[in-house]
């Protein structure tokens, strides 16, 4: 999901730039930039659409490189359908932040808004909440600076509220043309993401209106597991060829975690992988 959306937003930004090209001065902006305008004359997909669009190659690059890093991390957490739901959320409550923001001081905040910053920052602030004494490594020009999660959050938080609050106290060092407001936004919705429920399995679980909520305990066993990983249940797993143990026990489960994440695995499946792994030590 992670490559599926790095390739959209390259791909947007280029049909972008060829539309801008080509059509009016302005015209572009105006129909899909997140703007207040825009949100009162009823174009609600403004909401989707700004989200991959970006001002420039520079502008393109650095939410790329977020997304890239970040993305794949929280994917391996949360699954493919997972990140791309925090993705999409983070830079939509983002955005209605940066909107709400417009109409309460125009003079200050009006604009349209572009960018999968606040997408991107939803998945900093998911990854620093879940793993907050995670070590990160960033250059700051040449050099490199080695630093736990939490601390990026904690300092692209205080950018945010410093730019957020700088024009209304008239201090600009941090203002500039960024929508402070909406990475502000992004980020809180990823803590919220995280913290949802106290379990990140089966986060915001009400996206899914047509879902069973409280499916027969049976039901939900058979779902939770593969049935391939159930075939061999007549023989101990720890004594079965290493290449059938593989391909019965090993294979189903690194399905289940590409496709729902390794917070969905059952008690079983995780010993499963442990036996897995403690016969690959001895070969």
């Amino acid at each position: 999901m992670t490559t599926i959306l790095l390739i959209l937003v390259f791909v947007c930004f280029v049909v972008q730039r060829i539309a801008e090209g080509v059509c009016p001065a302005g015209l572009v902006d105006s129909w899909f930039a997140l703007s207040a305008g825009g949100l009162k004359d009823g174009r609600i997909y403004q909401l989707i659409t700004f989200q991959f669009m970006h001002a420039g190659w520079m502008h393109l690059l650095g939410n790329m490189i977020v997304l890239y890093f970040f993305g794949r991390a929280m994917e391996e957490t949360l699954g493919r359908w997972g990140v791309l739901r925090l993705y999409l959320f983070s830079g939509t409550v983002g955005g209605l932040m940066q909107i709400a923001l417009a109409f309460a001081f125009p003079a200050y905040f009006a604009g349209g808004v572009v960018g999968a910053s606040a997408g991107g920052f939803g998945l900093i602030a998911a990854f620093a909440t879940r793993a907050p004494n995670q070590p990160i490594t960033m250059f700051l020009y040449i050099f490199p600076v080695t630093f736990q999660a939490r601390f990026l959050l904690i300092l692209e938080a205080s950018i945010a509220l410093l730019g957020l609050l700088g024009p209304l106290i008239h201090f600009t060092a941090f203002t500039g043309n960024i929508a402070h407001a909406a990475h502000l936004g992004g980020m809180l919705t990823g803590i919220f993401y995280i913290r949802w429920a106290g379990s990140v399995s089966r986060p915001f679980e009400f996206w899914r209106p047509f879902a069973r909520r409280n499916p027969p305990p049976k039901r939900e066993l058979v779902r939770a597991a593969p049935r391939r990983a159930w075939r061999s249940a007549g023989k101990p797993v720890e004594d079965l060829p290493p290449a059938e143990f593989i391909s019965r026990e090993v294979d189903p489960i690194l399905e289940k975690i590409s496709a729902q994440g390794i917070h969905s695995l059952t008690e079983r499946e995780r010993q499963i992988l442990e036996a897995a792994r403690n016969k690959m030590a001895k070969r």
